[in-house]
Protein backbone atom coordinates (compact mmCIF):
# COMPACT_ATOMS: atom_id res chain seq x y z
CA UNK A 1 0.00 0.00 0.00
CA UNK A 2 2.67 2.35 0.80
CA UNK A 3 4.84 1.64 -2.56
CA UNK A 4 1.12 2.59 -4.50
CA UNK A 5 1.11 5.92 -2.44
CA UNK A 6 4.56 6.27 -3.01
CA UNK A 7 4.06 5.99 -6.99
CA UNK A 8 1.19 8.42 -7.16
CA UNK A 9 3.40 11.10 -4.93
CA UNK A 10 6.41 10.19 -7.24
CA UNK A 11 4.26 10.43 -10.40
CA UNK A 12 2.06 14.13 -8.81
CA UNK A 13 5.98 15.53 -8.38
CA UNK A 14 6.74 14.49 -12.48
CA UNK A 15 3.65 15.99 -14.01
CA UNK A 16 4.90 19.49 -11.50
CA UNK A 17 8.12 19.10 -12.96
CA UNK A 18 7.03 18.91 -16.71
CA UNK A 19 4.51 21.52 -15.94
CA UNK A 20 7.47 23.96 -14.58
CA UNK A 21 9.63 23.18 -17.83
CA UNK A 22 6.88 24.08 -20.03
CA UNK A 23 6.33 26.93 -17.86
CA UNK A 24 9.97 28.22 -18.35
CA UNK A 25 9.75 26.73 -22.28
CA UNK A 26 6.85 28.96 -22.88
CA UNK A 27 8.15 32.00 -21.13
CA UNK A 28 11.64 31.24 -22.61
CA UNK A 29 10.37 31.97 -26.07
CA UNK A 30 8.11 35.37 -25.21
CA UNK A 31 11.24 36.57 -23.93
CA UNK A 32 13.42 36.07 -26.83
CA UNK A 33 10.46 37.38 -28.91
CA UNK A 34 10.86 40.51 -27.02
CA UNK A 35 14.33 40.61 -26.85
CA UNK A 36 15.88 43.16 -29.62
CA UNK A 37 19.77 41.59 -29.04
CA UNK A 38 21.58 38.50 -29.64
CA UNK A 39 22.36 39.23 -25.87
CA UNK A 40 18.84 39.31 -24.46
CA UNK A 41 18.06 35.85 -26.43
CA UNK A 42 20.96 34.39 -25.07
CA UNK A 43 20.36 35.45 -21.53
CA UNK A 44 16.57 34.42 -22.14
CA UNK A 45 17.67 31.15 -23.05
CA UNK A 46 19.70 30.83 -20.15
CA UNK A 47 16.97 31.65 -17.40
CA UNK A 48 15.02 29.54 -19.37
CA UNK A 49 17.69 26.66 -18.56
CA UNK A 50 18.48 27.21 -15.05
CA UNK A 51 14.69 27.16 -14.35
CA UNK A 52 14.49 23.77 -16.08
CA UNK A 53 17.14 22.59 -13.75
CA UNK A 54 15.43 23.83 -10.62
CA UNK A 55 12.51 22.16 -11.70
CA UNK A 56 14.68 18.61 -11.98
CA UNK A 57 16.06 19.26 -8.47
CA UNK A 58 13.07 20.28 -6.71
CA UNK A 59 11.52 16.86 -8.44
CA UNK A 60 14.24 14.57 -6.89
CA UNK A 61 14.34 16.09 -3.06
CA UNK A 62 10.41 15.31 -3.65
CA UNK A 63 10.96 11.92 -4.63
CA UNK A 64 13.44 11.36 -1.43
CA UNK A 65 11.48 12.58 0.93
CA UNK A 66 8.67 10.44 -0.43
CA UNK A 67 11.37 7.43 0.57
CA UNK A 68 11.86 8.82 3.38
CA UNK A 69 8.12 8.87 4.62
CA UNK A 70 7.90 5.42 3.60
CA UNK A 71 10.61 3.85 4.83
CA UNK A 72 9.19 5.79 8.08
CA UNK A 73 5.86 4.57 7.68
CA UNK A 74 7.08 1.06 7.40
CA UNK A 75 9.04 1.34 10.26
CA UNK A 76 6.57 2.70 12.76
CA UNK A 77 3.93 0.19 11.35
CA UNK A 78 4.38 -3.78 11.82
CA UNK A 79 2.29 -5.98 9.28
CA UNK A 80 -1.35 -6.46 10.33
CA UNK A 81 -1.06 -10.20 9.36
CA UNK A 82 2.31 -11.79 9.10
CA UNK A 83 4.93 -10.90 6.79
CA UNK A 84 3.61 -11.94 3.14
CA UNK A 85 6.81 -13.50 2.09
CA UNK A 86 7.19 -17.39 0.82
CA UNK A 87 9.06 -20.09 2.16
CA UNK A 88 12.87 -20.06 1.13
CA UNK A 89 13.42 -22.20 -1.97
CA UNK A 90 16.09 -25.07 -1.66
CA UNK A 91 16.84 -28.59 -0.80
CA UNK A 92 14.31 -29.91 1.45
CA UNK A 93 15.58 -30.92 4.28
CA UNK A 94 17.97 -33.97 5.26
CA UNK A 95 15.00 -36.32 6.70
CA UNK A 96 12.90 -35.37 3.87
CA UNK A 97 14.95 -35.78 1.62
CA UNK A 98 15.39 -39.17 2.58
CA UNK A 99 11.90 -40.38 2.59
CA UNK A 100 10.20 -42.79 -0.18
CA UNK A 101 6.94 -42.54 -1.61
CA UNK A 102 4.58 -44.94 -1.52
CA UNK A 103 2.96 -46.17 -4.34
CA UNK A 104 0.52 -49.36 -4.89
CA UNK A 105 2.03 -52.69 -5.51
CA UNK A 106 3.50 -53.52 -8.96
CA UNK A 107 3.97 -49.75 -10.10
CA UNK A 108 6.66 -47.76 -10.19
CA UNK A 109 6.70 -44.27 -8.82
CA UNK A 110 7.47 -41.01 -10.90
CA UNK A 111 10.98 -40.21 -10.87
CA UNK A 112 12.72 -36.63 -11.11
CA UNK A 113 15.66 -35.80 -12.63
CA UNK A 114 18.64 -35.22 -10.20
CA UNK A 115 17.38 -37.16 -6.76
CA UNK A 116 15.80 -39.75 -8.38
CA UNK A 117 12.90 -38.97 -5.50
CA UNK A 118 9.60 -37.04 -5.73
CA UNK A 119 9.84 -33.82 -3.85
CA UNK A 120 8.12 -33.31 -0.88
CA UNK A 121 7.09 -29.58 0.24
CA UNK A 122 6.20 -26.97 -1.75
CA UNK A 123 3.65 -27.89 -4.35
CA UNK A 124 4.42 -25.11 -6.81
CA UNK A 125 8.02 -25.99 -7.26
Amino acid sequence: MQAAREKVKDTVSTAKEKMKEHKATAEEKAEKAAAWTKEEKEIAHERAKAEKAQAKMELHQEKARHKEETAAHRATHAPLFGSHHQPPVGPAPASAATTVPTHPAGTAGPTYPGSGVRPTGNKYL
